[in-house]
């Protein structure tokens, strides 16, 4: 079995980014640990949050794709959204796939999508075990191999997916008998 994407994004966060990213350019985002803002993804221009040598890259958000469709490379530039998770918050996450969504409310102060009246939110889904063993093989590129020029293999399943049910179900709270 080949590895899952780490990450997937809802169609409405996609365009979310691709709207921040007209207005501030290359972005990058981290999966925040708590705090002030609790555990939320942050969105940053590229380059304006530090990222640590034992941070985690979840994954490239491709900008160029939408849902459904497969990256034949490697997004670059603005196209491509790195996405980051602390190294302690990875150990704790890393059998899970980062569903990336947008849902109307109030961002956190220091995220670029604040002013817009929506905010990102992380939603999760757990992988089987043949996923985490097959992702366990995966070489996972840290914040020090990034800054070395080490990229992500491209993913080989659509990173966009419409709603965030179709990577994420969700429970309706309804018995079926």
């Amino acid at each position: 079995m080949t590895a899952p994407a780490r990450i997937v994004a809802v169609a409405g966060a996609v365009d979310l980014l691709r709207r921040l990213r007209a207005t501030h350019g290359s972005l990058m985002m981290h999966q925040s640990g708590g705090c002030c803002d609790g555990s939320a993804p942050m969105c940053y221009p590229a380059g304006e949050f530090i990222v640590g040598d034992r941070d985690v890259l979840v994954g490239l958000l491709d900008l160029r794709l939408g849902v459904g469709e497969l990256p034949t490379d490697l997004p670059d530039g603005a196209d491509a959204v790195p996405v980051w998770i602390s190294g302690p918050q990875f150990a704790v996450w890393k059998h899970t796939q980062l569903v990336l969504d947008v849902v109307p409310g109030r961002g956190s102060g220091f995220s670029l999508e604040a002013p817009e009246g929506m905010r990102f939110l992380s939603r999760a889904r757990a992988f089987d075990p043949a996923e985490i063993e097959a992702l366990a093989a995966e070489k996972l590129v840290t914040g020090e191999e990034w800054e070395r020029g080490e990229r992500p293999t491209p993913p080989i399943e659509p990173q966009v997916v419409a709603e965030a049910a179709e990577a994420c179900p969700v429970p309706t709270g309804r018995r079926e008998s």
